[in-house]
């Protein structure tokens, strides 16, 4: 029965990791996206701004914000799951007295690798609304 425990645990852990990738890799392409069609529609252009451009600024900067707000929360909830996942994890090798191969203190690094993640998202989000506004205003 462990064995299938362990299995499934595991498995539970890879889907996790799975997903997790699946959110940071779609905030990135879709930060950069929506930056490259901000910043074209934040430019000027030689008979002045479009009454649409502001807009679909508008529209696309509400939008980047919503989902990375949403993923942010994804990443959270991945966090926490996969937390209690390992901690299971390390609570059967502690009572089966295989511990000592498994060091606790990834469960650290996890969670840190996850504030890498969540402040990656942030930064690329701010420079996405930003970078474009500032464009906008001072061209």
């Amino acid at each position: 029965m462990i064995k299938e425990i362990h299995e499934h645990i595991t498995s539970e852990l890879q889907q996790n990791a799975r997903t997790d990738t699946v959110f940071v890799l779609s905030s990135v392409v879709l930060n950069l996206v929506i930056l490259a069609i901000n910043w074209g529609v934040a430019e000027p252009e030689s008979q002045g701004h479009r009454p649409y451009d502001d807009i679909i600024l508008s529209i696309l900067t509400a939008a980047v914000i919503v989902i990375n707000f949403i993923i942010a929360k994804a990443l959270l909830a991945g966090r926490d799951m996969r937390l209690k996942l390992l901690s299971g994890l390390v609570r059967m090798y502690k009572d089966n007295d295989v511990d000592k191969y498994y060091d606790a203190s990834l469960l650290s690094s996890y969670s840190m690798r996850y504030k890498f993640f969540l402040a990656m998202i942030i930064i690329l989000g701010i420079i996405t609304v930003v970078a474009p506004l500032l464009v906008r205003i001072f061209s």
